[in-house]
């Protein structure tokens, strides 16, 4: 029973998340897989620092990740991915920007995107509709890459979020 509920919240959240550029809904756009990638899902449990952020080829914009702050504010961030029960933690401690500290719903689907969704203080992720797609990129067994698409002057940019596995 516990199992079927897990399949229930995980595909609410699939079906529920969106990314900038990228919606996650089933409105006939690029329908999701409700299948997840566990092997992925399970390289990439743990904790990690994010350690850089680039826009490959466009190295002088800004962007708002997240809808929570500067994307050079991630640097230095520290986040746990808990595989077995797709919850974790993300905070911000960069000393030229505000603090922040969320708890964390996640999944890899089986195209391979990373399924986003930052939660407030008391609220489950069903509540939350908002969330964002991102694509894995890079995994080894110490680093990883999450690359997002932002459009920036009508053109479409790649921002690259890459992790180090902590010690």
């Amino acid at each position: 029973m516990r199992k079927i509920i897990l399949i229930c919240i995980i595909a609410v959240t699939v079906f529920a998340c969106k990314s900038a550029s990228t919606a996650a809904t089933s409105n006939g756009a690029e329908p999701l897989s409700k299948k997840l990638d566990k092997s992925t899902q399970v390289a990439i449990k743990g904790n990690w620092v994010l350690t850089n952020v680039s826009y490959p080829g466009s190295e002088y914009i800004k962007v708002n990740s997240f809808d929570l702050a500067d994307s050079k504010c991630f640097i230095g961030s520290t986040w746990s991915f808990i595989s077995n029960n797709n919850k974790g933690s993300m905070a911000l401690a960069s000393s030229s920007c505000t603090d922040f500290s969320s708890p964390i719903v996640w999944s890899i689907n089986s195209q391979g995107m990373f399924v986003l969704k930052i939660l407030d203080a008391g609220i489950k992720a069903k509540k939350v509709r908002d969330g964002y797609l991102l694509k894995v990129g890079g995994l080894t067994e110490n680093s990883f890459q999450l690359i997002d698409n932002v459009n920036v002057g009508g053109q479409v940019k790649d921002v690259v979020y890459q992790f180090e596995r902590a010690n």
